[in-house]
Parts: structure tokens; C-alpha cells; sequence
């Protein structure tokens, strides 16, 4: 008999330093998997927090490391997508490494607010501030401002924006411009809604900014592909830096850039990018770019999200039965749903890394994965490498679980935490790994399985 063990070794370079199995059962940065289940049971969420001070310090050391190996005269600062995930753990996580924030949402202020409050941060912090703001965001950004947030910076999203803060505002302040990239050749639209226009941004700083109490200083824009070593990215940062160059001759005050985020995560086993190749290319780009014209080389801001949180994430289920609807289609049931769980995978057919957590020494099965909930798209079935999905067999009603990895990034935030989901299936409990000043593992539970006086509740009847 072929055991599963035998078909991930030979299809990938498994183990590796993340994964690993101990007598058949999967153990995730060194943690046993099926202690957790144990202790907590299932469906559960979970997340492993020591993964996002690792690679926030990788990010940061190759940066600075590019730099001053090209002679880069400028900085590097590391900013925290906000919205890839809200929750505190991550937040304090995220601001012991020195990080800095993004936000996109006046809610993300009062988080700024409680924050600094529970001294997690301090007035000083960089805060860049994006997205297209309602009254309430900028009411909010320009209370931070007079509060003493001397370095929070919104970046403007349209010509009408900087007319606000001028209006409030009676201090110097600075500010940013975000400008519209153009999308991917095969996007259905040609430009960004996000950000002002490039033939707009020289006029808007002469006529809007200058004559202000703003200082324009920082120049920002996002590519939706992410940072990706193709002709369309190339394309774009040096579109960027040549508006940046010819901003910087009539704007002394301009001296950053912020190129956004999108630095990839591992959706599959046989994953790879060579993100220190990345980061020199761009830093070498931006450095000719300027070279080019006799411009000095900004500081360099980026914003990642999923990169900082999405692979301290997992969710775990147990299979709750098979299924086999015809000759050929085998389903094994989850106690959980993909549509309210892990909505990427529906959403924008996002694939994680799937493996299960025991059995490993079975044989092995072709099957569909279906959730609870009656929608037909509750399913998941194909990996990433591969169009079919094998998971060891359930030999005389052998429990069974599975762990979907690296799902840190916007699963909640866009599945919803702890309120209404489809078919009224739960929120699942919520369990953080960490690890002790001696690396000993602990873990907690965040949030217990959502009840029905919750739901109740938020539905009326309570």
C-alpha cells in the first residue's frame, strides 16, 4: 500500500522547516497539531504569533542589507496593513518588532487610540492613513493631528480631500499623495479607482498643497498584482518614480515613497520567491531612476498585510463522514464551512496549504471537501499544484483531521467574527500559539465557538 506520508515526500521537498510529521501526525512550526485538537477540539482557528515578528525582522534586515550594499543614502520603514487583521494579539505583536501602521477606516483610529492608551504605542508613531475617508475618518485623522501624532500622515485619495484639513487644521502637517496606477492588462478596468491621477498631481500640489500649512511628503501607490518580477510591475515603478522625480524638483519637502505591499505568501508546498532578489531590484531601480534625474533617493515605506499575518494562520476541522454521491465523486464532510470560515477560497478561488493532521501512515484517496452550510459552492477540491485533492482514507471509521495553513490574512474580516454567517453556522473557537521568552509553546483560548444566544441576540429574539 502507497501510504500519504509517501506521496507528499515524493511530490514535494517535505518536511520542511515549517511542517514536519512525528508518528504520523502533523506537527506546524514545531507545535503538535493533534495536542491542540485535544485540548481544544474542533472546528478552531488558530494563529501562531511568533510567525509575524519573523517575518517582519526578515523583511526589514533585507532591506537594510540591499541598502547598504548599493549605497542607498535613505531609510527603509516597515508598515502593518491593518485591515489584513484588527485583532489586538496581532497589533501588539506587530508593534514589538518597531513596525508602523496603516489604516483605511476611522474605526482603525479608535484602535490607534486604545492603543496608545494602554502605552502598546506612542504619539510618535508613523501612521499612514489611506482609502477613500468618510466625514468620520477625517474628523478622526485630524484629531490625531492635533493630539500630537506629528507623524500621522494622510495620504490623499482625491482633489477634494486636502480642503478638509485645511480647514481644521491651523498648525503645519504633513501629507501624501496617492496616485492611480493602471491595472493589469487583463483587469476590467483600465485604472485604479484609488488615488488621484498622474496628469492631476502636479497641478494639485502647486494650487492645494503649497499654499497651505500641508508639507507634501510622501508619494504612494499599490499594485494589485503585488511585487512580482513581471514587465506590467517594472512598468509601473518606473512610471511612479519618474512622477516622483519631477514632484521632487518643485516639492523639497517630498523625500518618501511608499510602493504599498504585496510581497506573496506560500499557498502551496512546492512555493517559492526569492524575496531578497525582489527587494534589490527595487531598490536599484528607484536608485537610477533618481540617479537618472539628479534627484536624491527617497525613503522607502512599504505596507504588508497578508505577508505580515497570513501565515501565523490555520484552520483546523474534523471530518465529520464520506460520501460517496456516484461512481467517482467521494466527499468528506467538514464540521465547518468554507464560504463563513475561509471565504477566499469562494470569494476569488484562493487555495491554502491543505494537509492532514493524522493518519499520515494510510493509504490514500482522491475526495472533495464539502462544508455545512446549503450553499453548492461550500466545497473545496483542487490544490494549488494540482487539479485533483488526495487525503488519507477513513479505513474502518478512522477519525480524520486536516489543517487549512496560512490563513491569517482577512478571513475574518471578511467572513465576519462572532456574528451572523450563512445557515447561521457559528464563528469556530479561537486558539493563539505563542511562545515564552524560553521558546517554550503556550497556548490560550482567544474566543470560545460562537453560541446561539449570540446569534438570538443579534437576530432580535433576546
Amino acid at each position: 500500500m502507497k501510504r500519504y506520508i509517501d506521496l507528499i515526500q515524493q511530490t514535494f521537498e517535505f518536511p520542511n522547516r515549517e511542517f514536519t510529521v512525528d508518528d504520523g501526525q502533523l506537527k506546524f512550526h514545531g507545535v503538535s497539531m493533534m495536542e491542540i485538537i485535544n485540548t481544544y477540539g474542533t472546528p478552531l482557528r488558530l494563529t501562531y504569533l511568533p510567525k509575524i515578528s519573523e517575518n517582519i525582522e526578515l523583511i526589514t534586515r533585507c532591506f537594510q542589507e540591499v541598502m547598504k550594499q548599493y549605497n542607498y543614502d535613505a531609510s527603509y520603514t516597515y508598515c502593518y496593513c491593518t485591515k489584513s487583521s484588527h485583532f489586538s494579539f496581532v497589533m501588539e505583536e506587530v508593534l514589538k518588532t518597531g513596525a508602523q501602521l496603516e489604516t483605511s477606516s476611522a474605526f482603525d483610529i479608535s484602535i490607534i487610540r486604545n492603543l496608545c492608551g494602554h502605552q502598546r504605542m506612542t504619539k510618535d508613531q508613523l501612521v499612514i492613513c489611506n482609502g477613500f475617508k468618510r466625514p468620520l475618518y477625517l474628523k478622526y485623522i485630524v484629531e490625531l493631528i492635533k493630539d500630537g501624532f506629528d507623524n500621522c500622515i494622510p495620504i490623499l485619495d482625491n482633489l477634494k480631500e486636502c480642503e478638509y484639513y485645511e480647514s481644521q487644521l491651523d498648525k503645519p502637517y504633513s501629507v501624501g499623495i496617492r496616485l492611480a496606477s493602471d491595472e493589469q492588462p487583463k483587469f476590467e478596468f483600465y485604472t485604479s479607482r484609488l488615488g488621484i491621477r498622474y496628469r492631476d498631481a502636479i497641478d494639485y500640489y502647486q494650487q492645494k498643497i503649497k499654499p497651505g500649512n500641508a508639507k507634501l511628503k510622501v508619494l504612494h501607490y499599490f499594485i494589485n498584482s503585488g511585487i512580482r518580477d513581471s514587465a506590467y510591475y517594472w512598468s509601473e515603478l518606473s512610471r511612479f518614480m519618474y512622477k516622483y522625480c519631477e514632484l521632487k524638483k518643485i516639492c523639497p519637502d517630498l523625500d518618501s515613497i511608499d510602493i504599498g505591499g504585496g510581497f506573496p505568501i506560500k499557498t502551496s508546498l512546492n512555493f517559492t520567491y526569492d524575496y531578497q532578489y525582489m527587494i534589490e531590484q527595487v531598490v536599484e531601480n528607484i536608485q537610477w531612476i533618481c540617479s537618472k534625474n539628479h534627484v536624491p533617493v527617497p525613503h522607502i515605506i512599504t505596507e504588508f498585510g497578508s505577508y505580515t499575518v497570513g501565515e501565523t494562520g490555520a484552520m483546523i476541522y474534523s471530518i465529520l463522514d464520506q460520501k460517496m454521491q456516484n461512481e467517482k465523486e467521494l466527499w468528506y464532510m467538514i464540521d465547518g464551512s468554507f464560504i463563513n470560515h475561509l471565504p477566499d477560497t469562494w470569494g476569488i478561488g484562493s487555495k491554502f496549504i491543505l494537509l492532514p493532521i493524522n493518519n499520515w501512515q494510510s493509504g490514500y484517496q482522491r475526495v472533495s471537501l464539502g462544508g455545512l452550510t446549503c450553499d453548492s459552492m461550500d466545497y473545496y477540491n483542487s490544490e494549488i499544484h494540482s487539479s485533483e485533492l488526495f487525503l488519507p482514507t477513513m479505513d474502518n471509521g478512522s477519525q480524520l483531521y486536516i489543517g487549512m495553513f496560512h490563513t491569517g490574512a482577512y478571513q475574518e474580516s471578511l467572513g465576519g467574527f462572532g456574528g451572523l454567517q450563512h445557515c447561521l453556522i457559528p464563528a469556530p473557537q479561537h486558539v493563539i500559539i505563542d511562545r515564552d521568552k524560553n521558546a517554550v509553546v503556550q497556548s490560550r483560548l482567544f474566543a470560545e465557538e460562537q453560541e446561539s444566544e449570540d446569534m438570538l441576540r443579534l437576530l432580535g429574539y433576546a
